[in-house]
């Protein structure tokens, strides 16, 4: 048998996420490729797992082993692979290609799988919220159209961007409508600071692996499905109507990281977020950048202002804050919300939290050293879990100020004070985002 006539060796770069979802639609039950691994970065303790042989389908009795993107290079030559496929989100260009150049020097071709081979079509119509990278603030604006929908008398299901970082084979479709179904299912952190806003509101959120078995499920008990996209990655779910975010906090990021600038591209409404934090000069340049690259897209403006719970509570103390994880990690923002809120309540020190920081925090730092004097909420697994408490606990504060949107003290107890920071969408100026969707929600025959 010649090279040609067997299956072609497929590894499959990931980040738990994209990567599983393409598997499913495109590879699971394809006699003729083999995927002989996944490989995995930005999540930590998804190396060394296998992908279950339950999800992986007939071609694969024993699993699909995960191993780290390091082995890359090794890996192709090792198992003579033939195809590598680049499948997560808010990686710079160049980090893409430069992963591109080791699998190409290692013998084996490099794609990328676009829209048109991984959306899922829904029975019922779907409005995407996405974004040109990690932390624009796709989460609050999907809360605020789950409100207006519901005002309309539309029931609506929330599908999530996957986060399956638990027991890979218990998680193929996740429904949650409870606090209890958090527990239940060993939420992460990360898990939670996306649905526990949901949830608050009422909103169903699905999530998990197989998301063909997820929309036949979420179109059954909604009017219209809200897909709230994961860092700067684009739907699952073909959209009837795709939102896309870019950020004045961070300009010209419009066309830096994969796939944003082809989510914008994509886009049917541009959203500019945050315009109440950002000065006038970069939201001017991130309209102008946003217009040439998508002139069809109309564009509107949102804010995102930040309440405390107790900003009296603040004031004048010295201030610990845990920012929303990935907004700070991968986002490659140096602070965020509770940063924004802490000195906006006249906090008279910020507290570096990394001259407290024990091993498994101190590592983040060591990888992400953008980060400012803010403590990212990372809880991936147990023993970073423990460690935030531990880094919080050992602090020199008075008073912790949380941004991320779950409820840290619920998660873990902490020996000081916790205020929490909260921050939601609010329209700017005309048009409003609420007029476009009416207008949308219209053509549908949905009002």
């Amino acid at each position: 048998m010649t090279r040609q006539d067997q299956r072609k060796r497929v590894v499959i770069m990931g980040a738990a996420g994209r990567d599983f979802h393409n598997f499913n639609v495109v590879y699971r039950d394809d006699p003729s490729a083999e995927v002989v691994a996944f490989t995995a970065t930005q999540i930590p303790e998804i190396a060394g797992r296998y992908y279950p042989a339950a999800l992986a389908g007939k071609f694969y009795p024993d699993g699909i082993p995960i191993v780290e993107e390091t082995r890359l290079g090794e890996l192709c030559r090792d198992k003579n692979i033939d195809l590598v496929v680049f499948a997560y989100s808010d990686v710079a260009h160049d980090r893409v290609m430069h992963n591109a150049s080791i699998a190409l020097a290692s013998g084996a071709d490099f794609i990328l799988l676009g829209p048109e081979r991984t959306m899922l079509q829904a029975k019922v119509p779907v409005i995407a919220c996405c974004a040109v990278r990690t932390g624009c603030g796709k989460s609050q604006t999907t809360r605020w159209l789950s409100k207006y929908l519901k005002e309309h008398d539309m029931t609506v299901a929330v599908i999530r961007h996957p986060m399956p970082y638990g027991e890979l084979q218990h998680q193929s479709v996740q429904r949650f409508s409870s606090r209890d179904d958090l527990d239940a299912a060993n939420c992460t952190i990360e898990e939670r600071e996306e649905y526990e806003p949901h949830i608050a509101l009422g909103n169903i959120v699905y999530a998990g692996i197989d998301y063909a078995e997820i929309v036949a499920h979420a179109e059954t008990e909604a009017d219209i499905i809200l897909w709230d996209g994961g860092n700067n990655d684009f739907s699952f779910v073909r959209p009837n109507l795709q939102i896309v975010l870019v950020d004045p906090l961070r300009p010209n990021n419009e066309t830096t990281h994969h796939p944003g600038e082809a989510v914008l591209r994509m886009a049917d409404i541009i959203l500019i977020a945050k315009v109440n934090s950002a000065s006038d000069a970069d939201i001017q340049r991130v309209t102008e950048n946003a217009h040439m690259i998508n002139p069809d897209a109309p564009i509107v403006r949102g804010a995102s202002p930040v309440q405390l719970d107790d900003a009296g509570s603040v004031c004048g103390k010295r201030v610990l804050i845990v920012e929303d994880g990935p907004t700070v990690t991968h986002g490659d923002m140096p602070y965020g919300a509770g940063f924004v809120a802490a000195t906006q309540a006249q906090a008279a020190e910020i507290v570096d939290p990394r001259r407290f920081a024990v091993d498994e925090i101190a590592e983040v730092y060591s990888k992400y050293r953008h980060i400012g004097s803010v403590l990212p909420a990372v809880g991936y697994h147990h023993a970073q879990l423990q460690a935030l408490r531990e880094t919080i606990n050992a602090a020199d504060a008075e008073v912790v100020v949380s941004a991320t949107p779950c409820d840290l003290a619920a998660l873990i107890d902490i020996n000081k004070p916790v205020i929490r920071a909260r921050y939601e969408f609010a329209e700017v100026g005309e048009p409003g985002l609420g007029g476009l969707v009416e207008s949308f929600l219209q053509g549908q025959n949905l009002l």
